[in-house]
């Protein structure tokens, strides 16, 4: 196993929560934050940072296991890895919740895509700076 890559792990993080920003805020104008709650924006924006550097621990973790021969001679696990997690475990699991709130269909299509978008924006990080 090869080293953890520290620096892509906080940059994935950082990437991911700045799309959340960009996605929840101009981009689509949802008028909400993305973590509901009582709680005030900043801290729910920590929260969310907290949970992606998580995930980018994981992945950090999971780069570092596949080993950067692997990686340099297939970049394209980079993306394998982070969207299939997103895909295969993350979107589910927001589909699912929705599902149970009653959201509208269009609401959690666009919340599907942010976590997909995130996670491959996060693999993207990595492989820049793998």
């Amino acid at each position: 196993m090869g080293p953890v890559n520290w620096i892509a792990v906080v940059l994935a993080a950082a990437l991911a929560l700045a799309i959340g920003i960009v996605w929840h805020g101009p981009l689509f104008r949802t008028g909400r934050q993305l973590l509901p709650g009582n709680s005030r924006r900043a801290g729910n924006y920590a929260v969310v940072g907290v949970v992606f550097l998580i995930g980018s621990v994981m992945l950090g973790h999971n780069f570092a296991r596949i080993g950067a021969e692997t990686l340099a001679a297939r970049p394209w696990l980079y993306f394998m890895q982070t969207g299939g997690v997103a895909v295969a475990f993350v979107i589910p699991a927001v589909w699912l919740t929705h599902l149970r709130e009653r959201t509208e269909p269009l609401r959690r299509v666009v919340d599907c895509l942010f976590w997909l978008i995130a996670y491959l924006a996060m693999g993207l990080v990595f492989w820049a700076l793998g």
